[in-house]
């Protein structure tokens, strides 16, 4: 497993130090080979979410296909809270054509076990990039599996991480944690000298706790298969002797006053607008943070970013990829336009300018990003941190976690962080909803 997340870092690398290729045509049309024959025309309706990456790239792009594809009248369905808007679509069947998958209120895997997804696999084989290598072949991290069948492409390549003030830390001398006993003892120095809660994160979705720090931690003490293990709620997996070992260090934060006190109420941007203004000292976010918050950001204000520090001294740190990825919808009203844009969309000109609207990554290698002065200093940064092997060791997931079991779980989570369960309550609430999510699945 780690020759395959070894390779994964080798594509990786190739984001900021590989070739640049841009080509596109007089018209608009980047050249790309959708795969099918026939008139591309007609309505095609995309679904994106707008949250911390912003929509800008998404109007570059919408555009250009518009210029590209002129017969094609494009609907856009975009918005913070467009996943609950567009829910009764998809439950009566009568969904977008492409779908993006990111945010509050959507889970590719639920989608993909309620048949709401294209299978892709065939189609995928023929698409090519602009210098005609296959598209297939240029993702940094390849497409979810469910069954062997591809039912999606990873658009966005992002990491979550544990995120602080290096303008703060220099200036007072805060340890920046390798594993999780400098965590402990960097957050008891800021409890002592800020007289703050160290830790916050966002009780209103607890996911972010649970794959920005937990994900790293079990990848870190069991590899891959332990982190797979626990995604697909496999039996034994919550309450086995490695999970128990570290919800104790959850509990440990819980019992010293780590958390926010006021987590449970929080939504995303509070428990980040809170983080900003040094009422705690560390996050865990993906990319996306400096972005969604850029008109807020103090003055002095330096973003740092380590992988969450939740390995035992000695070892590396673990970095658990997270993709938001593109679909097509099993009854798209559109199929032939929506496969022409879904392939529009994956050039490496494209991949370029989303790190200059987003400050995150797309997810295809061969994109030199340091001659983009446009791209941010802390991307640089947190990809130099991640393409050392000596630092940052790199674990996949096999695909997300399903809703129907993230939820539960989440739900146990907060619980244990605001001190009102123990560690070996949790395990026994998580191998329970396991049990009924795998009993769902027969």
């Amino acid at each position: 497993m780690k020759l395959r997340s070894r390779s994964w870092l080798v594509l990786l690398q190739c984001v900021l130090m590989g070739a640049f290729i841009v080509a596109c045509s007089d018209d608009g049309d980047t050249g790309t080979n959708t795969g099918q024959g026939g008139e591309i025309a007609g309505d095609l309706e995309i679904q994106y979410f707008v949250g911390g990456y912003g929509d800008s790239w998404w109007k570059e792009v919408i555009s250009d296909f518009k210029d590209a594809y002129p017969d094609v009248n494009v609907i856009e369905h975009a918005g913070p809270t467009i996943n609950d808007e567009m829910r009764s679509r998809w439950v009566s069947n009568n969904p977008p054509d492409v779908v993006y998958i990111d945010g509050a209120g959507s889970s590719e895997t639920q989608m993909v076990e309620d048949g709401q997804l294209m299978n892709l696999t065939a189609w995928l084989e023929g698409i090519e990039l602009e210098g005609g290598d296959k598209l297939l072949d240029s993702f940094i991290v390849k497409p979810a599996t469910y069954d062997g069948e591809i039912y999606s492409l990873p658009l966005v390549f992002d990491t979550w991480g544990t995120w602080y003030d290096k303008a703060l830390f220099e200036e007072k001398g805060y340890t920046v944690p390798a594993n999780f006993d400098e965590f402990m003892e960097s957050m008891s120095e800021i409890k002592a000298g800020e007289g703050i809660d160290p830790f916050v994160t966002t009780g209103q979705h607890p996911y972010y706790f649970l794959r920005g720090m937990l994900y790293p931690a079990f990848a870190a003490a069991g590899g891959e298969q332990l982190l797979a293990d626990v995604i697909t709620g496999k039996e034994g997996a919550w309450s086995s002797e490695q999970v128990l070992a570290i919800m104790k260090c959850v509990e440990q934060m819980a019992t010293e006053g780590m958390f926010d006190s006021g987590l449970g109420a929080l939504n995303h941007t509070q428990s980040q607008m809170n983080f900003l203004l040094h009422e705690n000292a560390f996050i865990p976010v993906g990319f996306w943070l400096p972005n969604e918050m850029r008109n807020d950001i103090p003055d002095g204000f330096e973003f740092g970013f380590i992988p969450s520090p939740m390995n035992a001294s000695g070892e590396k740190y673990a970095i658990v990829p997270d993709l938001r990825p593109l679909a097509i919808a099993e009854e798209a009203a559109n199929p032939e336009a929506a496969k022409a844009f879904v392939a529009f969309v994956f050039t490496r000109e494209y991949a370029s300018s989303f790190s200059e609207h987003t400050g995150a990554i797309m997810n295809l290698n061969g994109v030199d990003l340091t001659q983009n002065e446009n791209v941010p200093e802390y991307l640089m940064d947190a990809n130099a941190m991640i393409n050392d092997p000596n630092v940052v060791e790199i674990y996949e997931k096999p695909h997300p976690m399903s809703a129907d079991l993230e939820t539960p779980i989440g739900n146990a989570l907060i619980s244990l962080m605001l001190g009102n369960m123990t560690a070996e309550e949790f395990v026994a609430e998580a191998e329970k909803a396991a049990s009924e999510y795998r009993a769902g699945l027969e």
